[in-house]
């Protein structure tokens, strides 16, 4: 997805504030403007001058984008630009903006070519908008596709590593991460968000599976449980499929009770270890939670069936099997 910038120009302190609070990844300033913008916090700042700047009103204009993306490596289309010039730049480099004054344009950017520019630029009669823009921008993957599976087995292992993913954000009802023994076979786990008599909702909280699990994060990447570590975004998917980005606040690796269990998606069969709590729980196809000590053969979950086969969590094509 692309980042999302703030041109603050001219300068107004109220919307460069918002700016900061909405998590832009730069902004755009004044050049007398930049220190005073960069003593209010670690974000970059650039002066209007820095940014070469280019209005598509004819071909020698594309051509000169693409000149300045080969030998500047950025280069912003001011408003006004339209998808085949967009696309045609695109498809000859990377670092490529455009200028957006509302949400409906910077989802259009962001879907060209299935990619989306390098970056969006919110102008300021988009400000009331920047933050729905950071969200749907930098807070969401788009909607995945969930099946549902049929448990056929649960079944007590004995002890091993298990990991506590806790986030830096509050999760609700239907929220989790998708885990399994498998890349191409994962179960919604969800997060701690329900109360029972014994513990406290811990909803930033998903206990996810065994250390060597897989488990998808952003950008159709995947990584074992037990390289996750604070700081780094997972994705967070709730019970419609609906994507969101989590940072980790950290992850908690202990000895627990494990349970297998084997669950069957049309002619595909997928595996987890997850600790044998009641407070561990995966998704009904209603989206309701159902704890894994209440779960028994023959009950529905929702899960995601995916291609075989990573390398360094990337998808690759590879003929694979992992029982």
């Amino acid at each position: 997805m692309p980042q999302v910038w703030f041109k603050a120009v001219p300068f107004d302190k109220t919307s460069v504030t918002l700016a900061l609070e909405s998590g832009v990844d730069a902004l755009i300033a004044p050049a007398d403007r930049v220190d005073e913008i960069r003593a209010l916090g670690r974000v970059q700042v650039l002066a209007e001058n820095e940014m070469e700047t280019i209005c598509l009103e004819q071909k020698a204009d594309e051509e000169q984008a693409v000149h300045c993306l080969r030998t500047q490596g950025k280069v912003l289309l001011r408003l006004g630009w339209e998808i085949i010039p967009v696309e045609n730049i695109l498809a000859q480099g990377n670092g490529l903006g455009v200028e957006v004054a509302s949400l409906d344009q910077a989802r259009l950017a962001a879907g060209i070519l299935e990619r989306g520019v390098d970056f969006v630029v919110v102008l300021p009669e988009a400000v009331q908008e920047l933050k729905a823009i950071v969200a749907a921008l930098k807070l969401s993957e788009g909607r995945l596709d969930l099946d549902t599976a049929r448990i056929e087995e649960i079944t007590p292992v004995g002890l091993g590593h298990r990991v506590c993913v806790d986030t830096c954000s509050l999760l609700r009802t239907g929220q989790g991460m998708l885990v399994g023994n498998s890349s191409a076979f994962t179960f919604l786990v969800h997060a701690e968000t329900e109360d029972n008599p014994y513990v406290a909702a811990r909803p930033f909280r998903i206990n996810a599976g065994a250390v060597h699990a897989y488990t998808l994060l952003p950008r159709d990447r995947t990584a074992y449980l037990g390289e996750i570590s604070a700081g780094r975004e997972v994705l967070v998917v709730d019970a419609q499929g609906r994507t969101s980005l989590a940072v980790v606040g950290r992850a908690k690796i202990e000895i627990r009770p494990l349970i297998l269990i084997v669950a069957v998606c049309g002619e595909r069969r997928g595996t987890i270890f997850l600790q044998n709590a009641e407070t561990i729980r995966l998704v009904r196809p209603d989206g309701t939670p159902v704890s894994v000590v209440a779960l028994a053969p023959g009950d529905e979950v929702l899960c995601r069936l995916d291609t075989a086969g990573r390398h360094f969590g990337m998808a690759i094509s590879e003929e694979i099997s992992e029982a």
